[in-house]
């Protein structure tokens, strides 16, 4: 045989053979494959929902609004401060303690304010004494002018001793009524019905005028300042109402517009109105308050804010659809309200297509779930 056919012969078997290890190869990593996607589909649990756990889309009459949070702040309130400088005495409210206008809340050491009430009415005294003594000698000249035995020049000096005392003398009364309102002052009173928020002082300190002693607030009345960007505010109306959910509250409460505030804020141009909240009990100055305020009504399909999913670059929803759930991108429109639900309206999913509720959490696109059957009543 010649050299050139062994050669031939030789390569010949080495592609059989490399060919028929390729496709062994091949063939192992199908099998593989196939094996592993069998074993993830059974490792995988089914999840059942619930029917409170799918939501159809539909076509609503969803409420549209501003979004708005602030804190809730009384519409009355005011910090009782110290009108003298004195030790204070007598305070015994506390955080909590109800009070009534008019209250005496605590007492500055009125000893000093006593003291110069007597001095001021004392001088007074002493200077309606000059008076009469002015008065006397007046009248008395104007008898001897009268009668020629002096000059008209002495009864003008004695007019004008006269009045310099009077003038003294009201000057007098003037120093002790001023006095007598220092004294009045030590009293410190509270100038609203409410509650005591903040004791600022103790008993025993020396205070000096304009020092805050205790804070009250007066629950009855409670609004939101809500803060509004100059294009939002050009829906903003008095009278508009809101649904707003209060921080630690399960229940919403209602509010409405009371109040535009006619000037924008320097360097952020927002526009603060103010909403009067309807009273509900628990609600307390300074809780944190967010929700809607309504501006009109939109037809449209919508689901739950709750529902839309925001941990991938689009948002997105979870349809229950094939007995497995499939990840479904979508474009988010207005929000608004439904029976104090935030809602929020959509596009990219048809009219009664299932989506799986927020309560449940985020499920893997493909994973396989059972729909649990309604439950009839009698």
């Amino acid at each position: 045989m010649k050299r050139w056919m062994k050669w031939a012969l030789l390569a010949l078997l080495v592609g059989l053979l490399a060919s028929s290890v390729w496709r062994a190869l091949s063939s192992r990593q199908a099998q593989q494959a196939t094996v592993a996607r069998l074993a993830a589909d059974r490792s995988q649990p089914v999840v059942e929902l619930g029917a409170l756990d799918v939501i159809e889309v539909k076509s609503r009459d969803m409420a549209i609004g501003l979004a708005i949070s602030g804190a809730l702040k009384a519409v009355n309130s005011a910090i009782v401060k110290a009108r003298v400088a004195g030790e204070l005495q007598d305070l015994t409210v506390r955080e909590g303690d109800t009070v009534k206008a008019g209250q005496i809340i605590a007492r500055v050491d009125p000893g000093e304010y006593q003291a110069r009430v007597r001095q001021a009415q004392q001088l007074a005294e002493s200077a309606k004494a000059q008076v009469d003594i002015a008065r006397r000698a007046f009248d008395n000249n104007r008898s001897l002018v009268d009668q020629g035995f002096i000059s008209k020049t002495a009864l003008d000096t004695s007019l004008a001793s006269l009045a310099a005392a009077e003038a003294s003398f009201r000057a007098a009364q003037a120093g002790s009524e001023v006095a007598s309102k220092a004294l009045d002052d030590t009293v410190l009173r509270a100038p609203l019905a409410g509650l005591v928020s903040q004791r600022l002082a103790q008993p025993g300190e020396r205070v000096s005028p304009e020092a805050r002693i205790v804070e009250i607030v007066d629950l009855s009345r409670l609004e939101l300042e809500a803060s509004l960007s100059a294009t939002e505010s050009m829906d903003l109306r008095l009278g508009q109402s809101a649904v707003l959910q209060i921080e630690g509250s399960a229940k919403p409460v209602n509010a409405r517009v009371v109040r535009i505030n006619p000037s924008a804020v320097a360097g952020s141009r927002a526009v603060v109105a103010y909403l009067a909240v309807d009273p509900a009990p628990g609600l307390r100055q300074g809780l944190f308050a967010q929700g809607v305020l309504g501006t009109g009504h939109l037809q449209t399909l919508a689901v739950p804010l709750s529902a839309v999913r925001t941990d991938k670059p689009q948002p997105y929803v979870q349809l229950a659809e094939k007995q497995q759930v499939r990840h479904q991108t979508v474009e988010l429109g207005a929000r608004g309200e439904i029976d104090a639900q935030a809602m929020v309206a959509i596009k990219g999913v048809s009219e009664n297509a299932k989506v799986v509720s927020g309560s449940v959490g985020t499920l893997r696109d493909g994973t396989p779930i059972t729909l649990a059957p309604a439950a009839s009543g009698k």
